[in-house]
């Protein structure tokens, strides 16, 4: 790899040894006055708005906090970092706040400004900018009849889903979201402007699709596709029916198309305002889906779930802007807390033991348990390419639980990772770096593919200006 040295900036030996120099107030000045968004520091307004993260529960105290109008403040940002001898940590919404770390010696910079969704239409690709959202990606593809490939949740960061793998509801279809990656465009540690892309530093775009990006991503250009026909819902049961629910998802998936994506879970719904009057204050076993197909082959294969009965069916057409609306995530910042496993296989054993976990009492704590059917186009087998290209297992067990206030914090923390520790016999080596909320060691996360990505972190950024979740060293 050749990465040259841009002579006009500070080489690593002029950079002060520590960061202790670089403190609030006139070290900060000159950047500010180089912006064209805003530069905060701590007790100055709106500081606390700034600094916070989607992730509620992430107390985020970094040194300074850049909001980025454009690429030439992300540039200004990164070239007064290593002017001072900080740190930038990038981050659009935060909603993987607490893989990214203490932020001691860090600008924290947010890019959500940086929305913009462009659709070529003709080629079918996106250029996305660093702030946009699943759900603006999703309605500015969908007004072409296209559809992108990234989480499932409408609030999160297209770029920092993706650069996490991208798993949601058309992965067993077209795989995950970084495999829709065709280009990315960021500023590098030297304060440089880079294109990354299969011509253009190649090392580096392997590493970025799913490992580690040593650079501030600005924009990507995505692959977009045509889904000519889509239903999509959820059922729901009584919780007492769980076993037999279950059981029957279990044997349903296992001949389905890669063309359907679907998961189990228990849900308990809290009694407040904001939950609808048919689910508040319920619980409920549930299957979702998503099933690219036309109304009579997807009633064909909904058959057996619906001669269960449920209580509430909502499956119906939809177009694919639609989906993120299925899985019903809260559409404000929210402290949340959650544990995941990769499954190997989803047995009739595994089955039984997520729904002995499930219905402890214990486990009222949590919101949702789930187990989301992996496999298809997400499947190792299929697909190579970046870093992280597939998940390598056939389901994701998923417990969530919200902290409404500081003292329920233990009781989600201990149900949840009860779930994830009774689950660990059937557990597949693999990691899903977006369901991953703490920083994890390199070898869970990438594999045989860590010392790789250290060498490419190193020749980018051999001082770790630049901080990103789950860190390769």
């Amino acid at each position: 790899m050749n990465v040259t040295i841009d002579p006009s900036l500070p080489t690593p030996d002029q950079r002060p040894a520590t960061a202790e120099t670089a403190l609030p107030g006139e070290h900060f000045e000159r950047l500010r006055a180089e912006l064209s968004g805003e530069l905060l520091l701590p007790d100055e307004p709106g500081w606390d708005a700034a600094r916070s993260a989607w992730q509620l529960l992430v107390d985020q105290r970094p040194i300074a906090v850049v909001i980025a109008a454009d690429v030439d403040d992300i540039v200004a940002t990164v070239k007064a970092a290593r002017r001072l001898g900080l740190h930038v940590a990038p981050q659009s919404t935060g909603h993987g706040a607490g893989a990214l770390g203490p932020l001691t010696d860090t600008i924290l910079l947010r890019t959500g400004r940086l929305d913009r969704v462009v659709i070529d239409a003709e080629a079918r690709t996106a250029r996305v900018g660093a702030g946009a959202s699943a759900a603006g990606l999703a309605a500015a593809a969908g007004q072409h009849g296209l559809a992108a490939v990234s989480g499932m949740a409408p609030s999160v960061g297209v770029v920092g889903s993706i650069l996490g793998g991208g798993l949601g509801w058309l992965a067993r279809s077209h795989g995950l979201g970084v495999n829709s990656v065709l280009s990315i465009e960021a500023v590098d540690a030297q304060g440089r402007l880079v294109t990354i892309d299969d011509a253009h530093h190649p090392e580096l775009f392997w590493a970025v699709r799913g490992g580690i990006a040593p650079v501030v991503v600005t924009s990507m250009e995505l692959r977009l596709h045509v889904i000519d026909e889509l239903h999509a819902g959820a059922l729901l049961w009584p919780l007492d029916r769980a076993a037999d629910i279950a059981h029957a998802w279990r044997e349903w998936i296992s001949d389905l198309p890669d063309s359907v994506t679907s998961l189990a879970r228990v849900l308990r719904y809290p009694p407040i305002p904001e939950i609808p009057d048919p689910l508040r204050g319920r619980s409920f076993v549930a299957v979702e889906t998503a099933i690219q197909a036309d109304a009579a082959t997807a009633a064909a294969l909904l058959q057996p779930l619906r001669d269960l009965a449920p209580d509430l069916d909502s499956v119906r057409p939809m177009a694919p802007a639609e989906l993120s609306t299925v899985h019903g995530d809260p559409p404000q910042p929210a402290p949340g807390l959650g544990e995941a496993v990769v499954l190997a296989e989803i047995t009739a054993a595994a089955i039984d033991t997520l729904l002995g976990v499930a219905l402890e009492p214990a486990s009222e704590a949590l919101l949702s348990i789930e187990l989301r059917h992996l496999g298809g186009a997400a499947s190792p087998r299929r697909v190579v390419g970046g870093a992280v290209s597939a998940v390598d297992g056939a389901g994701l067990v998923f417990a969530l639980g919200l902290v409404p206030f500081p003292g329920a914090r233990a009781a989600v923390q201990d149900a949840a990772s009860a779930v994830v520790d009774r689950m660990r016999p059937f557990a597949a080596p693999a990691v899903v770096k977006n369901f991953t909320e703490k920083p994890a060691p390199a070898a869970d996360l990438y594999g045989p593919a860590a010392e790789r990505l250290r060498r490419v972190a190193r020749a980018w950024d051999p001082e770790s200006v630049i901080r990103v979740a789950h860190a390769v060293d």
